[in-house]
């Protein structure tokens, strides 16, 4: 009977992270059609004011209804919680938090970094369907009522936003292209669906829209101005601020043809099929009942409270575990908790005692008495519910209770009995971080942190990757608040052999640079150290705190350390050959300026083979990313040497946005089942610029037109070039990007089981009588190494180029050897049998295959078009704008030499109805 009492509980508990586990880095729920436990933070350096908590839940209130419209009454904001900032005054409405933090919140209000402008965005990593990561709002968009011509209402704009985010679909404008040939070499506005009508504009008396000679296209002076009123409802994701607008365009009203990022990365699907297909809305039946208003509650974060909980048991006395343990606790309380928090340390084996109460850390007093509290000898059996409940009780220390608050709980060894404690867990609402020691960590640990939001970390015995050092220094203050940080600048080991040198370099830029620390560890005796500043001064072992027992030696830099490139040498003066290993740590050098962070991690937490992950890294100062770096991840499995991949933002799959600042790869280089542990390294160099985020962002529009009249709204504000595109130089950074485990693994030599990457940025031109292709190269395995051979298709219909590529033309490529993944490839060729003349349009598609006949899926479709414009093709006057959709019959004529005799039948026309003009679709020849 107790056997099967508890196999029910646990079915119980199982289900129970069924329902709750959260589908993205959020803790979101859709439930019966309702979103629940979607959170707003506001950034703890915005300006106190009530007038955008009132912004907040006026905004969330329209959304809801805007949302359970544009969904077809399949969805609905139920439950919305705002995250108000320690640094803002307490009131008796707000309540504590639970498990929702600034760095998990799904939209985030902060000032923009060197104030590149309103612009809302969501930043995605992934591909079609995947979720995002966080919706950015600034202040002023909430605040400043001005916006709302230019963006639409902030209710529309917010679910605009939130399909980004959730559903993964993408915007059907494109500002670099906000214009193309149709397919009968008409000009379209880059939009969706083609149904919208519109003008072209140009602001100023004096302003022309010239057709660009290289395109055949509308110059950047001109603008497609929509009319206010529409007859068509869709679509969201072009422009939501239309009042017509209700509705995601479907696969009736999609605009396949456009040049837009939703066509590039969802394989020219419309974005109702995608949002349709995701797992919110798959089985989700229409509501017969208009939803009530969605309840929006006030949180406010307290004072960070965490409780290191930590295994003593017998297996932690080997491979110098417990040793390591305490290195890398006195890291972490000595260098990574932020001031004005609270500590405590619970021990534990087969049972758990508190070896420390909370303790304010306020002084280095305070945090040199909680590293002297730091376990150093091991025995006993393993029971890990005995340590999570210890840790509960310590935690309740401050405040009571344990919501919001923090264990980190690390763990060499395997106890059956983790889920006897889940229902607590659950009903804690702490935040427990878990860190995996060793091979035999129990598997089912990081379940703790996956049902409390928590950070997953995994270690192994390596003494060379700095693994357990690295994991404690990724488990930072979730408030949003950088300048309280520490940030990781350099961490490296490696075994030297005896008389032999362990060498670097670490570039300390000018965003950090107080509170640094240069940690040394050694693994048999202390090896001679240099560490010498950018001026020249060298620290060595007598300038250093040494600790022969524990095997570190610890240095502070006084003040702000020196801007430029630190040189470390270690020379291993023992007699036989031994790991030692750095790490150095700073904090920003001002509060006013952010620090550039990196944040890494895999595009899921787990795998079964042969399906690939993805590595992310996000480098970044503030909001704006930082390009052109060289990162480098390192994946170290349980068994085996690591694996070293360059990343890139190149646009090319996996990347889904050049110069973004997020870095990407593909990785398929597994070494067995089990966990892997992520760390990314990040250098600067002298290249190495901020950006602006161009992609996933809401359109600023120029204007409409409104009964016949053109209305500009104001001027986009500028971006000063000063404030973007800004050299950082050169900076280190290193980060810890937890842990994921793979199944699935065959033994022996893994099969070929993976295909070349997909091409997703293919370009095509026509010049004179030749065609010119270009594309980045994808691999063999994805986006690693030589694909064989590529496949290029040709149609004259783009739709059926998709959906018959296999019997579309087929091009001569027998010639190229394709390049190495991630080069620029350029093949130009001719076709007999086309006559290439102005208005020849061809669309081109491919595809690579490797040695084992893996095939790639098929790359985005390009265009090549022979037009030869006419300049130009608007008048000054805006109020005279000449509607697109103008006859090309009518242009023949007026090249024909009939020029005068159109101005007389126009202006004719045009006195005769007073300037009421006819609304047409904007095409034109």
């Amino acid at each position: 009977m107790r056997c099967t009492m508890l196999l029910v509980m646990h079915l119980f508990v199982l289900l129970a992270l069924y329902l709750f586990h959260p589908v993205s880095s959020s803790n979101v729920v859709f439930r019966n059609n309702g979103y629940e436990n979607v959170v707003i933070a506001i950034h703890p350096e915005v300006t106190e004011s009530d007038d955008i908590i009132t912004k907040i839940q006026a905004m969330i209130i329209d959304s809801s209804s805007y949302l359970f419209k544009a969904t077809r009454q399949r969805a609905y904001f139920r439950d919305v919680k705002i995250l108000i900032p320690l640094t803002w005054i307490n009131k008796p409405a707000y309540q504590r938090p639970k498990r929702e933090t600034f760095d998990n919140a799904d939209v985030v209000i902060a000032e923009p970094y060197r104030k590149y402008g309103d612009d809302p965005y969501t930043l995605q990593y992934g591909g079609c369907g995947e979720t995002g990561r966080y919706i950015h709002l600034t202040p002023n968009f909430l605040l400043n009522d001005t916006l709302l011509n230019a963006y639409g209402p902030r209710g529309n704009l917010l679910v605009h936003e939130w399909a980004h985010l959730r559903w993964g679909v993408f915007d059907e404008y494109n500002a670099d292209r906000p214009f193309y040939r149709s397919g009968t070499g008409d000009i379209e506005a880059t939009r969706c669906s083609t149904d919208l009508k519109g003008v072209l504009a140009c602001r100023g008396t004096s302003c022309i829209c010239n057709t660009d000679i290289a395109t055949g296209l509308p110059d950047e002076e001109c603008v497609f101005l929509p009319d206010k009123t529409q007859s068509t409802p869709s679509s969201v994701m072009y422009l939501q601020g239309l009042p017509s607008v209700v509705d995601f365009c479907d696969n009736k009203t999609h605009n396949s043809e456009a040049p837009n990022l939703q066509n590039r990365m969802c394989n020219y699907r419309s974005t109702w099929e995608v949002i349709i297909s995701s797992k919110d809305l798959n089985d989700t039946a229409p509501m017969t009942s208009v939803p009530l208003p969605p309840v929006v509650t006030l949180l406010q974060a307290g004072d960070r409270v965490v409780c290191l909980v930590l295994d003593v048991s017998g297996s932690m006395g080997g491979y110098n575990r417990i040793q390591r343990l305490k290195q890398a606790g006195e890291v972490f309380l000595l260098q990574i908790i932020e001031t004005g928090s609270y500590a405590g340390i619970v021990a534990f084996e087969s049972s758990a005692s508190i070896r420390k109460n909370l303790l304010l850390i306020d002084s280095d007093t305070s945090r040199n008495n909680l590293v002297a509290a730091l376990p150093t000898s091991a025995g006993g059996g393993t029971n890990i519910c005995r340590g999570v409940l210890k840790g509960f009780e310590v935690l309740k220390q401050v405040a009571g209770g344990t919501s919001g608050k923090e264990i980190v709980l690390l763990t060499d060894g395997e106890d059956g009995g983790i889920p006897n404690c889940f229902p607590q867990v659950q009903n804690s609402s702490s935040i427990i971080h878990t860190i995996s020691l060793g091979p035999n960590a129990d598997k089912e640990l990081e379940q703790l942190a996956d049902m409390t939001g928590g950070l997953k970390y995994y270690a192994t015995d390596n003494l060379d990757s700095n693994g357990l050092i690295d994991a404690f220094s990724g488990i930072s203050s979730s408030n949003g608040n950088l300048s309280q940080q520490s940030i990781q600048l350099e961490s490296n080991g490696l075994a030297v052999n005896t008389k032999e040198w362990l060498n670097g370099t670490v570039s300390i830029d000018k965003s950090v640079g107080k509170d640094t620390f240069f940690v040394i560890t050694w693994q048999s005796s202390e090896p001679d150290i240099y560490v010498q500043t950018p001026s020249g001064t060298m620290y060595t072992m007598k300038d250093f705190k040494k600790d022969a027992t524990l095997k570190t030696a610890r240095l502070q830099i006084p003040g702000t350390a020196e801007t430029g490139d630190w040189i470390y040498s270690f020379y291993n003066k023992h007699s036989s050959r031994q790991t030692l290993g750095i790490t150095v740590t700073s904090r920003a050098a001002d509060n006013n300026i952010p620090p550039i962070t990196v944040n890494a991690h895999m595009n899921a937490d787990t795998s079964y083979f042969p399906a690939p992950m993805v590595v992310y890294a996000e480098v970044s100062q503030g909001f704006l990313p930082v390009i052109k770096a060289t990162v480098i991840a390192t994946i170290e499995p349980e068994s085996g040497k690591p694996v070293s991949l360059e990343l890139f933002d190149n646009g090319a799959d996996p990347d889904i946005a050049k110069n973004d600042g997020v870095y990407s790869r593909y990785f398929t280089s597994f070494n067995g089942n089990g966990r892997y542990s992520l760390k990314v390294r990040v250098q600067g160099k002298k290249t190495t610029r901020l950006a602006n985020r161009r992609q996933n962002r809401a359109a600023y529009i120029p204007g409409y037109v409104d009964n016949g009249e053109i209305q500009f709204n104001p001027s986009k504000p500028p971006v000063d070039d000063d404030d973007l595109n800004v050299d950082v130089g050169s900076f280190s950074r290193t980060s810890s990007g937890g842990t994921f485990s793979v199944t699935g693994v065959p033994p022996g030599p893994l099969p070929d089981n993976f295909p070349p990457s997909k091409i997703i940025d293919l370009e095509a031109e026509i010049k004179e009588d030749t065609f010119i292709l270009t594309w980045t190269s994808p691999g063999n395995d994805y986006d690693l190494g030589n694909a064989s051979d590529y496949e290029i298709r040709m149609n004259k219909n783009p739709l059926t180029l998709r959906n018959d590529f296999n019997n579309s033309e087929q091009i001569n490529t027998s010639h190229i050897i394709p390049l190495p993944a991630g080069s620029q490839e350029v093949f130009s060729f001719q076709l007999e049998n086309v006559v290439i003349e102005n208005g020849t349009i061809l669309y081109f598609a491919a595809r690579a295959s490797d040695e084992a006949a893996n095939k790639a899926d098929i790359s985005n479709i390009a265009q090549a078009a022979m037009i030869i414009p006419s300049d130009p093709i608007i008048p000054s006057d805006p109020v005279e704008e000449i509607r697109i959709g103008v006859n090309i019959a009518v242009l023949v004529a007026i090249v024909a030499g009939s020029l005068i005799l159109v101005l007389i039948i126009v202006s004719a026309i045009v006195c005769g109805i007073n300037s009421k003009r006819k609304r047409t679709s904007p095409q034109a020849a």
